[in-house]
């Protein structure tokens, strides 16, 4: 970071004050769309199979709009000319994997034992969740903790490319193999590696390559100046916008169930939240502790805590049908994902002053 970047970030206004208006109430928004998706899911006959029918290979269409509709314009921020300043950090890229693929899934996989030992399809629903990570909506709460945009969409390339390679082969392993060497209950996973390839492509994939070829585009049209002072502004918003319809479309999915059973609901819930405590509160200290700066740290921090629920969604449907107790987990997640994340937003944005002088 420049000089005139460091002066910029001291004279900071407070953290609300930092945010747009639309950004500042984003909690409420997020909380009338999990309303509006549950008054829907619950009230609305046949909804479930009238967005059943919008599927094709598994991809529920409506989902896939509302996932590149809210993330396109924040990688049509993207410098992508700076992306060779990410690669080359390999404290970033190596502490991302290991946390991503190592940590994260184990964090999950205990944590669904220890909470949810007595209910086998809450719980395999739950280390669904762990294997999947997040692709889609880490790219949004980065953007809105003022991490690093370019760092974000290399952890997130690095997390697809994974996933395709190691979710079936972790799913074997947290699901039958180490139950069975701990002598536990065990529960199989049959995945199509195409349907998580085709549902990487869909969610990051398409949305990537076109807020590349808008940056491409438009910084040969109106120059770099013009092209973040007048178009970034008005194509923004609509990050927030896909982000609310995804989640009204999620939670409508299982309205019925998550307000017909509250207990399980609450069931779900503990584990996730203690996951995502654990997760992103070790991973910012490990970031601060082996001396990144907050941009990375933020970055690193967000990317570990968060979950691909779409996929973990589309995976528990595909293998053990919509009305599953693992379909239920997985529509639980951002119920708790959400409101959590957001939160911690502003945890960050209240801890970038305890960092000294960025540094790459």
């Amino acid at each position: 970071m420049s000089a005139a970047d460091r002066a910029a970030t001291a004279a900071d206004p407070p953290v609300a004050g930092r945010l747009s208006t639309l950004d500042r109430f984003l909690a409420l928004w997020i909380l009338l769309a999990m309303a509006v998706g549950l008054g829907l899911g619950r009230l609305v006959p046949g909804l479930d199979a009238f967005l059943a029918a919008m599927e094709v290979g598994g991809i529920s269409l409506p989902i896939a709009l509302g996932l590149l509709v809210m993330m396109y314009p924040v990688l049509a921020k993207v410098r992508y000319d700076r992306l060779d300043t990410v690669t080359r950090d390999t404290r970033l890229l190596v502490s991302s994997v290991v946390v991503n693929w190592i940590v994260g899934p184990a964090v999950m996989f205990a944590l669904a034992w220890i909470f949810l030992a007595d209910l086998p399809e809450y719980r395999t629903g739950l280390i669904i969740v762990g294997l999947a990570r997040c692709i889609a909506m880490v790219i949004i709460w980065n953007d809105l903790a003022c991490g690093d945009r370019e760092a974000a969409a290399v952890l997130v390339a690095l997390n697809s490319v994974f996933q395709v390679l190691v979710f079936g082969l972790l799913g074997w392993f947290y699901l039958d193999l180490l139950p069975g060497w701990l002598g536990l209950d065990t529960g199989g996973l049959d995945a199509s590696p195409w349907l998580i390839a085709l549902n990487v492509v869909i969610f990051l994939g398409v949305p990537l390559a076109a807020g590349f070829l808008t940056r491409r585009i438009g910084e040969r049209r109106m120059g770099r100046e013009r092209y973040e002072s007048d178009l970034l502004p008005r194509i923004g918003p609509w990050a927030l916008y896909g982000l609310l319809f995804t989640i009204v479309l999620l939670f409508a999915l299982q309205g019925d169930r998550i307000t017909s059973q509250p207990l399980d609901v609450a069931r779900i819930a503990v584990p996730l939240l203690a996951y995502f405590v654990i997760m992103w509160f070790g991973t910012f200290a490990l970031g601060k502790a082996i001396g990144m700066d907050y941009d990375r740290t933020a970055t690193l921090a967000f990317t570990a805590a968060g979950n691909n629920f779409e996929l973990a969604i589309a995976v528990a449907v595909a293998t053990f049908g919509v009305a599953s107790g693992q379909a239920l987990a997985g529509v639980v997640g951002p119920l708790i994902e959400v409101p959590v994340l957001v939160g911690l937003v502003y945890v960050a944005l209240a801890w970038r002053r305890r960092f000294a002088p960025e540094r790459r």
